[in-house]
């Protein structure tokens, strides 16, 4: 099975919101949410790829903040096969001031990004019929919150 590598971007806003997409493809019935970011390009890292992946994604040129999650999942996304994605999930910070547009996406996410949304933390934990993918990231968003209190 072919390993596919990729940096995500958790991008909070000063508001406490965490920015997820809307995706729908062909291999899932139902629309997920899910963060900005994207597979690494031959011989970028992976910090490299957030801040790419950041800029396609949102317009938003921010620092890419501390490594917060490392995951493995067999998936496939949009015109894909089932791969091993080896995923790093990055803090960035913003604020709700920035506009974030669609900078550089690509035809695949032209045809698979369905729309963009600000989370707080009680909206994602009080909807029953949203998926999140990965399914953690309500906890992921929970935690930054807290480390953010305490801090």
């Amino acid at each position: 099975m072919k390993v596919r590598y990729c940096s995500r971007l958790l991008i909070v806003n000063e508001k406490d919101e965490l920015l997820l997409f809307q995706y729908q493809d062909e291999h899932r019935p139902e629309p997920f949410w899910a963060t900005a970011g994207g597979e690494l390009k031959k011989g970028e890292s992976v910090l490299d790829a957030a801040s790419r992946e950041l800029y396609e994604e949102t317009g938003l040129r921010n620092c890419i903040g501390p490594l917060l999650l490392e995951r493995e999942a067999v998936f496939a996304v949009a015109r894909s096969v089932p791969a091993l994605w080896r995923e790093k999930y990055y803090l960035v910070n913003c604020s709700s001031q920035e506009e974030v547009f669609a900078a550089e996406w690509t035809d695949e996410e032209k045809c698979t990004i369905q729309n963009w949304k600000w989370w707080t933390h009680s909206e994602m934990r009080y909807v029953d019929s949203v998926l999140f993918k990965p399914d953690c990231i309500p906890d992921l968003l929970e935690s930054i919150l807290r480390n953010k209190k305490s801090a």
